[in-house]
């Protein structure tokens, strides 16, 4: 190595160190926000799943637990979770929740890492990948999805992080199919990247995902068999035990399609009707785009397939925006693809369906009803036509280019 590229590898190494901190000094109004709330509103979902395993180590029954009021929430996850969260339940509260929060941004900048890599790497911007990456984080952080996974405590971000990684790491030091099967034993939803690798004939990296998703979920019926039962064969037959389906922060078809208040067996023909639909457009759009070697808009829509398609789907489940931000970006040459994706990230940025709770309160006649209900269901008819977007508009683009 020559003494110039030696020089040049140190300003890389100071520049990436201010940007980290550029980053933390960013986030760290949300964060204290967070942070400081009052004790029975911090980081509630965090508060779920070190209890899960704190249950564990006090021999209890993990899904008979329902954390303190104000918040009574069960612990939803599967099992193999709950084996996971003794880690949590082994540090103080404190220090459970700088570490986790420390993590959320740690899965932000993995997943920012991987799924913006074609512009981070332009040859035009390479030397300045530092500050871009800075932007990016900073611009992703403030996403309302985001912001809730700071609020909550929340895993989503995590788990978007493994299947990015495992779908589009180039040289991966894990078994390919490891990362998307533990995600999909720890929450379920990302199982429909299973789907993903079934029909785009990723045969090892299935096969890897599924014996890694069935190993961990088996494992509990030998550890903490009761648990492991009570979870398969009750816990997660109850929708109700993931909060109120009717809530404005559910935002997946069922969730919107329940807000209109028409008879359950109707409602529920329609979402049948409607998942299969979307799943199938979503999904096809997924092969096509991974055929013609964009695997980040293909990754990008089934990770829009998993809020979707998902009976609940909270606000923060939505952190797959993100990916689909560095679909749309691309590599960055494409001054229409940028706008459209300002377009996105500002709406995201903004608490659409609470606007349309507010306009539902107004009780304005002729307006308000109608107005307020699509506005309310803002997010989940957003990443609908994201899903349009990525299967029918983006591909056009890349002729065009």
């Amino acid at each position: 190595m020559t003494s110039g590229e030696v020089r040049v590898r140190r300003r890389q190494w100071w520049a990436w160190a201010i940007a980290a901190l550029l980053v933390a000094a960013a986030a760290a109004p949300l964060v204290y926000e967070w942070l400081t709330n009052p004790d029975d509103q911090r980081l509630v979902d965090l508060d779920v799943y070190r209890t899960g395993g704190q249950m564990l180590l006090d021999g209890k029954p993990v899904y008979d637990y329902f954390t303190p009021a104000p918040q009574l929430l069960p612990f939803t996850y599967p099992p193999v979770a709950a084996m996971l969260a003794v880690a949590l339940a082994g540090m103080s509260w404190e220090t459970a929740q700088w570490a986790w929060t420390a993590g959320i941004f740690v899965a932000l900048g993995v997943t920012v890492g991987f799924a913006f890599r074609p512009l981070l790497t332009r040859e035009t911007l390479r030397k300045y990948a530092p500050w871009v990456f800075a932007l990016l984080m900073v611009m992703c952080t403030y996403l309302m999805p985001i912001r809730d996974q700071v609020r909550f405590g929340q895993v989503d971000i995590l788990l978007v992080a493994l299947c990015v990684a495992d779908c589009v790491a180039r040289r991966p030091w894990w078994p390919r199919g490891f990362l998307i099967g533990l995600a999909t034993a720890v929450k379920l939803t990302p199982g429909v990247f299973l789907i993903y690798l079934l029909i785009t004939k990723q045969w090892r990296t299935f096969f890897m995902a599924c014996f890694t998703a069935a190993l961990l979920t088996l494992l509990p019926f030998a550890v903490i068999p009761q648990d492991a039962v009570d979870f398969w064969f009750g816990a997660l037959l109850d929708p109700e035990r993931l909060g109120a389906n009717a809530a404005t922060t559910n935002q997946s078809i069922r969730g919107m399609l329940i807000r209109l208040y028409w008879p359950d067996a109707l409602t529920s023909v329609l979402w049948v009707l409607i998942v299969a639909g979307v799943g199938w457009y979503g999904f096809r759009g997924a092969r096509d785009a991974y055929r013609a070697g964009d695997h980040m808009t293909a990754v990008a829509l089934v990770g829009l397939m998993a809020v979707l398609l998902s009976p609940v789907a909270w606000i923060h489940h939505l952190a797959w925006v993100v990916v689909v931000l560095a679909a749309i970006v691309g590599d960055g040459t494409d001054p229409v693809r940028l706008r459209v994706a300002a377009g996105v990230w500002l709406y995201y940025v903004v608490p659409v369906p609470w606007w349309g709770v507010s306009l539902k309160a107004a009780e304005i006649p002729g307006v308000s009803l109608v107005l307020g209900k699509i506005v309310q269901n803002g997010f989940g008819l957003g990443a609908l036509a994201l899903v349009w977007l990525l299967v029918h508009w983006l591909p056009k683009r890349r002729r065009l280019a």
